[in-house]
């Protein structure tokens, strides 16, 4: 059985239409790299399936469950790193991650444990009961990722998980999901960034205008195109090769004589 199952899946926000039918199979321990050019749809089936969005057309299982009908229950195998994530600045980041244990339904001693562990592992012991509003971006981010795998879900959704860390962080954190789908956790991982996406996934899903426009792994897709990079193949599926041209029309408009007043 598959952990996730999406078929016929639409979505409109007024008279523009989002998705217009995705089908996509994912299975345990997957990682899945969802690219995409911006508005093609990434965000929206995310929160599709994390019930963030509950009106749209077709089918979504999670876990064997129309997520339609399915108990809010499911929620507690799945974690979440958002693209813009709020925080509570007001919190400590222990009360942040102790408030959000209990919200899962950890034991206290566990959710204790956990926080005390992880947040040493992440290099945040030293403002383990300081504000959040005193923590630099990278540190935020770092937060935002021990909330998503404090409860040890099943299902990762990672929407731009890496912005703001720092390079030790990057590494330890995608060896970190390798180690997570070793264990037979499944990631979804959204990103813009195609060499990041490239390393990390064992199966690109390309979606562009609404539709999926390529599925597999990055051999398989580069074997009939021969292009030397992800960036290189996502540039021609979503038919944007011009980027030299675009460069020079800007340093174009922004160069010239006679631009500053007198």
């Amino acid at each position: 059985m598959n952990l996730i199952e999406i078929k016929g899946l639409k979505k409109s926000f007024g008279e523009k239409e989002v998705l217009k039918g995705i089908d996509l199979s994912i299975g345990k321990g997957e990682i899945i790299g969802y690219i995409g050019p911006n508005g093609a749809g990434k965000s929206t089936t995310v929160k599709i399936m994390l019930g963030l969005i509950e009106e749209f057309e077709g089918d979504v299982y999670l876990f064997g469950e129309d997520i339609r009908k399915a108990s809010a229950s499911y929620k507690r195998h799945i974690g979440y790193v958002p693209e813009a994530g709020e925080i509570y600045d007001t919190l400590t980041g222990h009360e942040y991650l102790s408030f959000l244990g209990e919200l899962y339904s950890l034991k206290k001693e566990l959710i204790e444990a956990r926080i005390e562990r992880l947040m040493m592992l992440f290099g945040l012991q030293e403002v383990m009961h300081s504000r959040i509003s005193s923590y630099s971006k990278g540190m935020r981010q770092k937060i935002l990722i021990i909330a998503s795998i404090i409860h040890n879900p099943e299902v990762l959704f990672l929407d731009e998980p890496i912005a703001g860390l720092d390079a030790n962080s990057v590494m330890v954190f995608k060896e970190l999901l390798h180690q997570l789908a070793k264990n037979g956790k499944t990631i979804f991982y959204s990103s813009h960034m195609m060499d990041v996406v490239e390393k990390i996934s064992d199966r690109i899903v390309l979606i562009d205008q609404g539709i999926i426009a390529a599925d597999g792994n990055f051999d398989t897709l580069n074997s009939t195109s021969q292009y030397g990079s992800l960036e290189e193949l996502f540039n021609k599926v979503t038919g944007t090769d011009n980027h030299e041209e675009i460069a020079k029309s800007i340093i174009e408009t922004i160069s010239g004589d006679d631009v500053w007043k007198n």
